[in-house]
């Protein structure tokens, strides 16, 4: 990653993006945003922020873009929420790559990896957001005041176990643990939908944890377990204890911001790295 390069942001949903951006203007990099429709926050995007909308169908598009505006490096970044099917109305070149990789037969980070190699095949770089903005990768240890006691560090165990297991398949890089018990793993949904429904399963006593790993087949260039202060806010309604992170796999969204409120609701915020996941 070269900062002197012009970086293209294919933009997705969150705070992330606007993150990056912001980045960029305080540090002079020169960027272009590629804004997906229906993902993207349209509040970020001024008119002084060079940017333009596109459909996810629209690949053929894009690229058409981007090699216009001269990018030669690119960030995927954001979520992406499953297309309508006027999302998904593709262009000769997305008809081109659907029907090429099988899309059917691969799961996301399948897509994904297909997707990488598809834009590098056009001749531009694709890099991971902690390459840009490496402050953004969770630090190992504990980072708030309150720290896992002994059944939580039981159930931060079991939830690296389950984790890993459905991260093998491709599932989800999200689950959530109380008192030994696997109160749910995450889908299709996301976190903050899987913290809301397991709020609702647990038992009495003391709350679930959260765990969230880095997919053992993951690449580190696209779609790396994300928390933040919405994270935090969610756990604590929840009535959750605290969560586990991947440190040097993950990102933490304003760190700061995420450490305060832990400490304020008594929760705790750990990285782990577990042995098991590849590297």
């Amino acid at each position: 990653m070269a900062a002197d390069k012009k970086l293209g942001i294919i933009a997705g949903g969150g705070v992330l993006p606007h993150h990056l951006i912001e980045h960029c203007q305080k540090t002079g990099r020169n960027f272009f945003v590629l804004a997906v429709e229906n993902n993207a926050d349209k509040a970020i995007f001024s008119p002084q922020i060079p940017h333009q909308w596109i459909r996810i169908g629209q690949a053929g598009t894009g690229f058409k873009i981007l090699a216009a505006q001269k990018v030669e490096e690119i960030v995927m970044i954001g979520t992406i929420h499953r297309p309508s099917l006027a999302d998904l109305v593709p262009d000769l070149r997305t008809a081109a790559f659907f029907a090429k990789i099988g899309l059917k037969s691969l799961g996301d980070d399948g897509i994904l990896r297909a997707v990488v190699k598809e834009i590098e095949g056009e001749g531009m770089r694709v890099v991971g957001i902690h390459d840009v903005m490496p402050e953004l990768l969770v630090k190992t240890g504990n980072l708030t005041k309150h720290k896992p006691d002994k059944q939580a560090l039981a159930d931060i165990e079991r939830g690296v176990e389950v984790a890993l297991a459905l991260g093998k398949l491709d599932v989800g890089q999200s689950v959530i643990v109380q008192q030994g018990l696997v109160l749910g793993a995450e889908g299709i949904e996301g976190t903050d939908e899987l913290i809301k429904r397991c709020g609702t399963y647990q038992r009495k006593g003391v709350g679930g944890v959260l765990v969230k790993l880095r997919k053992p087949q993951q690449d580190m260039r696209i779609d790396l377990p994300t928390i933040g202060t919405k994270t935090i806010e969610n756990l604590h309604n929840a009535g959750m204890r605290g969560v586990a992170v991947h440190a040097g796999n993950a990102l933490i969204v304003d760190e700061a911001a995420v450490i305060k409120a832990a400490d304020e609701f008594g929760m705790f915020v750990v990285g782990i790295e577990p042995k098991e996941v590849g590297a």
